[in-house]
């Protein structure tokens, strides 16, 4: 089972924080206030190669002033680790070695299912809401955590547990 640590080292504060919604096509983002009290949904990033994915979140960091990245870690309903979780560990981990922040995990457990009901209320198109949907849950990851910052996981071998992985992709690039 995947659990929080408790002892993730917080994100720095103030200053703007980058949620990450994992997917393997599609990577929802949304960034944070300076003060860390409101989310805003930002971008829907389209997964190219490593090297332009790396190259793609460096120049986010700069150009969006972020100082923290939260990715969100996908686990099954009974909080058991995944394959999904591997790679989103993975993906965090090439992340922090990209951008040179601190990244922590944090428990994605039914952000596009809020998302998607979210969306239901508007008077979007299917073919809208379906582009919005990742940038949505991206959006309702950081407040999350904004509400239990606490729940966070800290990207260290004590703390994964079960989440352990090898390398940070297949190419041998970082995100």
């Amino acid at each position: 089972m995947v659990e929080s640590s408790g002892n993730a080292k917080p994100l720095p504060c103030p200053g703007r924080l980058l949620g990450v919604d994992f997917g393997t096509v599609r990577i929802g983002l949304a960034i944070s206030d300076f003060e860390q009290r409101l989310s805003s949904p930002l971008d829907v990033y389209h997964r190219q190669s490593n090297v332009r994915m790396a190259q793609y979140f460096r120049e986010l960091v700069v150009a969006e002033r972020i100082i923290g990245v939260i990715v969100g870690l996908p686990v099954h309903a009974s909080g058991h680790a995944s394959e999904k979780s591997r790679e989103a560990t993975q993906f965090a981990r090439g992340l922090m070695a990209t951008t040179q922040l601190p990244v922590v995990l944090y428990d994605e457990r039914f952000t596009t299912a809020l998302a998607r009901d979210l969306l239901s209320q508007s008077n979007l198109s299917g073919k809208k809401r379906k582009e919005r949907l990742d940038k949505i849950a991206a959006h309702v990851l950081l407040s999350s955590y904004f509400e239990a910052p606490d729940r966070a996981i800290a990207l260290d071998d004590s703390a994964e547990g079960a989440i352990k992985t090898s390398s940070l992709d297949d190419s041998g690039d970082q995100v």
